[in-house]
């Protein structure tokens, strides 16, 4: 009897960790609608403390991360959310839209195209 409490106590418990999940990432996507980055970061911060033991969650925090990134024009950080998708998550949903997100970058101008050089200006 004791082994099937505590069985239905941990099954309980992974259960609670997914839905705050969950819930924290609806909360993300909710406040990117509204424009509002801030809670996006506070609540994907959430999501990564409940998440730490499934990583497949990763990939879709991190993208949705980089998107908030890019509408506060931090470009540059953006693209490296975008290239850490890439670079961990290869064979995901993620990873091509990441790689979507940077080409669009760099076809704006926000950030230099993959090899190319980069100019260093020092004063004379």
């Amino acid at each position: 009897m004791r082994f099937v409490l505590i069985a239905a106590l941990a099954v309980s418990v992974v259960g609670c960790t997914r839905w705050s999940m969950d819930h924290h990432l609806n909360n993300a996507y909710r406040a990117y609608d509204r424009g509002n980055c801030e809670s996006v970061m506070l609540e994907l911060s959430q999501v990564d403390r409940d998440s730490r033991a499934r990583r497949y969650i990763q990939p879709e925090v991190s993208m949705l991360r980089g998107q908030c990134l890019e509408r506060q024009s931090l470009f540059v950080d953006a693209a490296q959310t975008y290239q850490f998708i890439i670079t961990q998550y290869p064979s995901s949903e993620y990873a091509y839209r990441a790689r979507a997100r940077l080409e669009t970058l760099q076809q704006l101008g926000h950030f230099p195209p993959r090899g190319a050089a980069q100019v260093r200006h020092t004063a004379l």
